[in-house]
């Protein structure tokens, strides 16, 4: 049986949140054993087959948009230091109930955000590495809580990464994030992944972000309707 992760911290646990929660986590879990296991050809055929039922009576439920918010937790409330934080539950990489989810658990640590996690065989790239579009995508959710030591709503403008090392798979790594310079609307945020079990705690990668800030009412209009963002040098 899969259990869900906890509930984020000041969220009331909610039977439906429970529940997505729980699948969420066994979707991950499925796609590691699947990338990272041979399985004879009529078991795969039978988890298609399991699936694609599975998907079609899940996909006769009404659509579900999730409030037009930004950040969920993370903003109008203080992070705390030190506590596992969480966002929503949906949030591509970082999220309890997201099927693409990296089990990402979140700390404060000052000024400074860390994300520990462990990349399996489902972000592979190359060989007994992890792909570098999941690096990426990993520095611009652990960027987003850094925005939330600023109780500031903002969207990416730019990420740069640089991979100075191939990153491992089945290995602890710390993803760290933090505020390099603030002027009007814009915020650089500079980061690094580390690898934690190698001698030295070698970084694999370093990434800097540019985000855009935005009022917090601009988030509940949805993206058609928006005007074309100003011309910013």
């Amino acid at each position: 049986m899969t259990s869900a992760p906890p509930a984020p911290s000041g969220r009331a646990e909610d039977a439906g949140a429970h529940a997505r929660r729980r699948v969420g986590k066994a979707i991950r879990d499925l796609g590691h054993a699947v990338v990272g296991h041979q399985a004879p050809a009529d078991v795969l055929h039978g988890v298609a087959d399991t699936l694609a039922a599975v998907t079609s009576t899940v996909g006769d439920g009404a659509p579900r948009q999730r409030e037009l918010e930004i950040g969920g937790d993370v903003l109008g409330v203080e992070l705390p230091e030190g506590e596992p934080i969480r966002a929503y539950d949906d949030r591509p990489f970082s999220g309890l109930a997201s099927p693409w989810g990296v089990d990402l658990e979140v700390h404060r640590r000052g000024d400074e955000i860390e994300g520990l996690l462990m990349l399996g065989a489902a972000h592979e790239g190359a060989p007994a590495r992890a792909h570098g579009g999941i690096v990426a995508g990993l520095f611009d959710d652990v960027f987003g809580f850094v925005l939330g030591i600023l109780q500031q709503a903002a969207f990416t403008g730019e990420l740069t990464v640089r991979y100075e090392a191939a990153t491992p798979l089945h290995r602890r790594l710390a993803c760290r994030g933090r505020l390099r310079e603030r002027r009007g609307r814009k915020i650089w945020i500079d980061g690094e992944l580390v690898d934690l079990e190698t001698p030295g705690q070698p970084v694999v990668a370093r990434a800097h972000g540019l985000f855009i800030a935005v009022d917090r009412e601009q988030l509940r209009t949805p993206t058609a309707a928006l005007p074309a963002p100003p011309d910013e040098a």
